[in-house]
């Protein structure tokens, strides 16, 4: 999802292995070392850059609802409000690019949310709303027949559609990433079409 071209820190090369190798494994089914190996170093100098495994599996989980929240609040601001639809599509897009660039994350979130501390998981959960509601408010603008609770429903449904990349590859890979964006970005305009009838 990240839009920079410079290179990425240590500490963010560490993160996405570790998201790699806890999406392929599970949490416990990896060690430190394993993950310092993936990028060059001891295990014992991943120290260096956090505190255990429990704070990589953290920082991947909240880091990842705060910069959808963030992205999703960045498009708002750029559309000022003026076109409903290209919002909405332009909100589709910024959650594809997500779906299809970090789909370990995906299934990290799925297995290993409840791995989380209270405070971090309800962190996430939290981001997890304000991110809904603004797309909730986005589809209710486009289809003003949706009240509040099937809006809702269709936007998490949407959710689950787009989020279902890890599961594409598994049945022969995908068709490639530009017509799987543009799969996903028709089946989720039609998810929320049928949310209408």
């Amino acid at each position: 999802m990240a839009t920079r071209t410079d290179a990425p820190t240590r500490r963010e090369q560490i993160l996405k292995e570790a998201a790699r190798l806890f999406a392929e494994r599970g949490f416990h089914g990896v060690g430190v070392d394993e993950i310092g190996a993936a990028v060059g170093i001891s295990g014992p100098g991943l120290y260096r850059h956090f505190a255990g495994k429990d704070a990589m599996l953290a920082e991947l989980l909240v880091g990842i609802s705060g910069r959808l929240l963030t992205g999703g609040k960045r498009r708002l601001a750029e559309s000022g409000g003026g076109d409903p639809e290209a919002l909405l599509d332009s909100l589709i897009e910024g959650h594809i690019d997500f779906a299809l660039d970090d789909r370990p994350l995906i299934t990290l979130h799925d297995r290993e949310l409840d791995r989380l501390r209270d405070s971090d998981r309800k962190l996430v959960r939290q981001l997890q709303r304000q991110y809904v509601e603004l797309w909730v408010e986005a589809v209710r603008e486009v289809y003003p027949g949706l009240v509040e609770q099937p809006a809702r429903a269709a936007v998490h449904a949407v959710f689950g559609l787009l989020n279902s990349t890890p599961h594409l590859g598994r049945s022969g890979g995908l068709p490639g990433r530009e017509a799987t964006a543009g799969l996903l970005h028709r089946m989720a305009r039609g998810a929320f079409e049928a949310a209408q009838a």
